[in-house]
């Protein structure tokens, strides 16, 4: 199970994507430089170590191959394992996939930066700045300002509230992100696999959803599109998430 972010950790999967966990052995870790798998700031994290990390892992586990799930920039990191090690991968679930290709990141954070700026939201923050409720309570003023930062990810933003907090490690975001370059596009790489896999999207995701179907394409595989969610379809159309990927992920 490989979480988003990057540099983030995969607490925030959780309870929803335990649900995927009848019949089968979900592992969960928190990739370089997120969560519980601090570095120092001259240690590299770009995309090519994460790749190798869980090459590292899977070596460790004594797994001869590997189902991946991700979900965000997870479901990146399980293609771009996927075409930097091919013969290890037995199946391919990605969950809200982030773009594939740089060009289409640029729409997503567009979309993403125009949700953020609706006039609910913006009168939200302000009004959460006025309310004093930093001085009065600052686990409740966090919880409240995580809830603001992450509500333009749903479908109803109100159901923010539901997503298990968490934090993101700058550093290591930036510099995924710079190590893909500025004209990445895996789509070619990933047509070339021949690998089980599936697509899972949100109907209302900031991420296009013609970039899942683009991801899909290219991978021959299955897609998914849940109704009337965003970008965490485990938080807001549980029961559509589970139908989808439980008949594919495999039962031990």
């Amino acid at each position: 199970m490989l979480h988003g972010g990057p540099g983030a950790h995969h607490d925030y999967l959780l309870p929803g994507f335990d649900l995927l966990a009848h019949g089968r052995t979900l592992v969960y870790y928190d990739q370089r430089g997120g969560g519980r798998s601090p570095v120092g700031r001259d240690v590299p994290v770009g995309w090519r170590e994460q790749v190798d990390d869980l090459e590292a892992l899977r070596d460790t586990w004594g797994m001869d191959d590997l189902d991946l799930c991700g979900y965000s920039w997870g479901a990146l990191l399980a293609m771009l394992y996927a075409v930097t090690y091919p013969s290890r991968v037995k199946s391919l679930a990605l969950v809200s996939p982030a773009p594939a290709a740089q060009r289409e990141r640029r729409v997503y954070e567009a979309n993403l930066a125009r949700r953020n700026a609706t006039p609910a939201l913006l009168a939200a923050r302000a009004e959460l700045q006025a309310s004093g409720l930093r001085s009065r309570d600052i686990p409740a003023y966090n919880d409240r300002l995580f809830e603001l930062a992450v509500a333009g990810y749903f479908h109803d933003p109100a159901r923010s509230r539901e997503l298990t907090p968490f934090r993101i490690t700058g550093r290591t975001q930036q510099e995924v992100w710079d190590s893909l370059g500025d004209d990445f596009d895996l789509r070619p790489a990933l047509s070339r696999l021949e690998v089980p896999a599936i697509v899972v999207h949100g109907d209302d995701d900031p991420i296009p959803l013609a970039t899942a179907y683009a991801t899909a394409t290219a991978l021959n595989a299955e897609i998914r599109v849940m109704p009337q969610c965003g970008h965490v379809p485990y938080v807001e159309t549980p029961e559509p998430f589970v139908a989808a990927l439980d008949p594919f992920l495999p039962r031990q």
